[in-house]
């Protein structure tokens, strides 16, 4: 049986093991955090590299993305380098793919028109394929780059602004320690509350949830969320908001979802090739093999914990 773990940077109350059979193959898959001890995040890398079959880089991006441009926080890109045999991976094929096609997929079935909601893009930079989709479906965006990753009270409707701030910000802000402007470890579970105005203009809420969970207000009474993990604490939450429902872009695992780092480790398992030589066109292929569709998740009070099945 092949084994992938994600090392995170987030909290270790988050942990979690299950296994799954697809196409063919057995696989653990594992997530274990570190609580924001970077030398510790630091050493697992180590110590796992040849012993596991893919490792994810979890509570942390490797790569932020504006276009075809790819910029790497060096603080990040040092410590999975330290893995010379097992592949590491961040999520970014799938951001790159899988979110892309999400969108795609919600607007096409009608389940969400974008074109005629405003959407909140917590971060552009970091969700790159969700927010290329989201200007190719037309409709209103907030992108809150600035608003949420920096703290500067300025919300950018237009991604050609993206564009404009990462080509300044990023080469700068990817050589600075990543905890300045990502929750880690325990700071994951708080909540500061901030920007209100700009989550009410919204009705959809995108990207990622650690982002979304923070910043949020007490009432997301209507609201769509569409993210790419959730566990079943924070469904409770949700619920406590009155937000509308939740959709995952990624499948349930033992009635809970995986991060992105962590199912592109699945994937790269599956397709047997170092994350260097998948192509977009590899992961787009294998991802019609396994059906991934998005997980439509109802979060009425009286709904079950996961409403959803597995695709």
């Amino acid at each position: 049986m092949k084994r992938v773990v994600s090392i995170s940077l987030g909290s270790s109350r988050r942990n979690k093991v299950h296994e799954i059979e697809w196409l063919g193959e057995r696989i653990q898959v594992e997530r274990l955090g570190t609580d924001g001890d970077l030398n510790r995040f630091s050493a697992m890398f180590r110590e796992l590299d040849g012993v596991v079959d893919a490792i994810g880089i979890g509570g942390a991006d490797r790569y932020v993305v504006i276009d075809q441009k790819r910029y790497a926080f060096r603080q990040i890109d040092a410590i999975a380098r330290q893995c010379t045999r097992t592949p590491v991976v961040d999520g970014s094929g799938l951001k790159h793919t899988l979110e892309r096609q999400a969108v795609r997929t919600l607007q096409a079935s009608g389940q969400i028109d974008f074109r005629s909601q405003t959407t909140l893009l917590v971060s552009a930079v970091d969700r790159f394929g969700m927010a290329q989709a989201l200007v190719e479906a037309g409709g209103p965006v907030i992108y809150g780059d600035l608003l949420f990753g920096l703290g500067l009270p300025i919300p950018i409707r237009d991604y050609r602004w993206i564009r404009f701030f990462g080509s300044l910000a990023l080469p700068i802000v990817t050589r600075l320690p990543f905890q300045w402007f990502y929750p880690t470890g325990e700071k994951q579970e708080k909540r500061t509350p901030k920007f209100e105005k700009v989550f009410r203009e919204a009705s959809v809420l995108c990207g990622d949830w650690h982002y979304i969970r923070r910043y949020a207000p007490d009432n997301l009474s209507g609201k769509t969320i569409l993210t790419q993990t959730l566990r079943s604490a924070d469904l409770d939450w949700l619920r406590t908001t009155g937000a509308h429902r939740a959709i995952t872009t990624t499948p349930v695992l033992g009635g809970e979802t995986f991060a992105t780092n962590v199912m592109e480790a699945v994937l790269i398992c599956l397709l047997k090739k170092r994350p260097e030589d998948a192509s977009e066109s590899d992961y787009l292929s294998l991802l019609g093999q396994l059906n991934w569709e998005p997980n439509t998740i109802s979060l009425a009070p009286d709904s079950a914990t996961v409403g959803i099945r597995p695709k």
